[in-house]
């Protein structure tokens, strides 16, 4: 445990709150990656950062998704070191810790070994926005991510320097498979599952012919139409401002 790191029993009763609600929150993501197709095996993996600490949770290395527990989900530092874990975490533990340390912005991350977009990582080709919903979601092309090793923080250094400043937030890295983000783990695993829904959609595509670009006017309305106009949004209170779109919840119909 870093010097630093604070005992789960330590742990304010907030924080400890939190922590309990995402181990749940995290098994259920988790069954979602599963649902969609997006793993085999015990590949892949999400995570989420512990509101009011500098702390994540992320799933176990190695463990079947049918044998994750809340319990199993490992309590991590934002440098990547295990707090109380009574398994070790994901190898990519280190990438994930380097995200959340360089964009305050992100609370979720996925990562998933999808078909497509695995074929488009292969390729060492971003996938072009040729799809309305693409330019709705990802705001442009999914862009392409350098290659990087496994086990330490170049994934994560090569997705910072990748998706920041880009409406995406999904990046393939090439010859590995898809990184999401999100402002919460649940709409990380939203983007992985838009992510190879257009994987698919555009490759396919591409077996019959050229595809036709979609002029940047449009993706530019497109994606301000469904970022801040598309879906349902709560009634506001007395005391609260705009209210958030909950376009992040919803898939484009």
């Amino acid at each position: 445990m870093s010097p630093d790191a604070r005992p789960v029993e330590d742990l304010t009763p907030e924080v400890a709150a939190h922590v309990e609600r995402l181990r749940a929150e995290l098994v259920g993501l988790h069954a979602e990656l599963v649902r969609y197709g997006l793993v085999v095996w015990t590949g892949g993996n999400v995570s989420a950062r512990v509101p009011g600490a500098d702390l994540f949770l992320i799933k176990p290395s190695g463990v079947s998704y049918d044998d994750l527990t809340p319990e199993s989900m490992v309590l991590c530092t934002l440098d990547g070191e295990a707090v109380d874990a009574a398994q070790s975490p994901s190898s990519d533990t280190g990438s994930h810790a380097y995200v959340y340390r360089h964009m305050p912005e992100v609370a979720g991350q996925v990562h998933t070994h999808s078909t497509y977009a695995c074929a488009w990582a292969a390729r060492a080709e971003e996938i072009p926005c040729v799809l309305t919903a693409m330019a709705d979601e990802f705001g442009g092309p999914i862009p392409l991510g350098p290659f990087a090793l496994i086990g330490g923080e170049d994934i994560g250094r090569g997705i910072v320097e990748t998706l920041t400043g880009h409406r995406s937030k999904a990046v393939i890295m090439q010859n590995h498979g898809v990184f999401s983000i999100g402002k919460d783990a649940r709409r990380a695993v939203k983007a992985a599952v838009m992510c190879e829904d257009v994987a698919r959609s555009v490759h396919i595509a591409r077996q019959l012919g050229e595809c036709a670009p979609i002029p940047q006017d449009a993706i530019d309305s497109l994606f301000d139409r469904y970022q801040n106009v598309y879906g349902q949004r709560p009634a506001p209170s007395p005391d609260a401002g705009a209210p958030e779109s909950t376009t992040d919840q919803e898939v484009p119909a």
